[in-house]
C-alpha cells in the first residue's frame, strides 16, 4: 500500500548533489560534455547551410532573370517577324498614296488613304519601328549600296534612296537601299 500524504503537505523531490565527493571511496564526478566542440561544430554547420542557402538564392535569382530575358526576347522576335512582313505592304501603301495624290483630284480619297497610312505608321512605330536616316555619309550597317558613281567626295556619300531602311528597337532589320557617290581616287564598284 502506498502511503497517503496530507493535501497541504508540499511534494518532495529527492535531490542528489553529485559534485560533492564525500571521501576516497567515491568515484570522481563525471566531466561536463565538451560544449565548446559542439558549439563550434554547430556554428560551422550553420555557416555551411547559410552558404548553401545564399548560393541557392543567387542561382534562383539568375534563373528568374534568364527566364524573363528569354520571354522578352521571344516576344520581341515574334513582333519583329510581323513587322518585317508588314514592311513591304507599308512601302506599297506609301507608293500608292503618292501615286493617287499625283494622279487624281479627289481630295477626299487622297485624305482617307493618308489617314489609313498614318494609322499604320503609328502602329508600327508603337512597336518600336523607326526609319533609318539615309542622308550624308554611307554606313554599311544601315545602308546597302545598289550602285555607285565616282564623284568629288572625301568618303562614300548617299546620292539617292531607292528603298527606305528600318530599325526595330534600335536594331537594323532592313538596311536602306541607296545609290552612293564614291571618292574619285577610290575607283568604281
Amino acid at each position: 500500500m502506498t502511503e497517503k500524504k496530507h493535501p497541504d503537505e508540499p511534494r518532495r523531490i529527492p535531490v542528489v548533489d553529485k559534485r560533492a565527493s564525500s571521501g576516497a571511496g567515491d568515484q570522481p564526478a563525471p566531466q561536463a560534455p565538451p560544449v565548446v566542440d559542439e558549439l563550434a561544430e554547430t556554428k560551422k554547420l550553420a555557416e555551411d547551410r547559410l552558404d548553401q542557402l545564399l548560393r541557392l538564392k543567387a542561382d534562383f535569382e539568375n534563373y528568374r532573370k534568364r527566364v524573363i530575358r528569354e520571354q522578352t526576347d521571344l516576344v520581341e522576335r515574334s513582333s519583329q517577324r510581323i513587322v518585317e512582313q508588314l514592311l513591304p505592304v507599308f512601302d506599297d501603301f506609301e507608293r500608292a498614296v503618292l501615286a493617287i495624290r499625283t494622279h487624281t483630284d479627289d481630295e477626299a480619297l487622297v485624305r482617307g488613304l493618308e489617314i489609313v497610312l498614318e494609322r499604320l505608321r503609328g502602329v508600327l512605330e508603337a512597336e518600336g519601328l523607326e526609319r533609318v536616316v539615309a542622308e550624308g555619309a554611307f554606313d554599311p550597317h544601315e545602308h546597302e549600296a545598289v550602285s555607285s558613281t565616282p564623284g568629288e567626295v572625301s568618303e562614300p556619300t548617299i546620292l539617292e534612296v531607292v528603298r527606305p531602311g528600318y530599325r526595330l528597337r534600335g536594331r537594323t532589320i532592313r538596311p536602306a537601299l541607296v545609290h552612293v557617290t564614291m571618292p574619285a581616287e577610290g575607283g568604281e564598284d
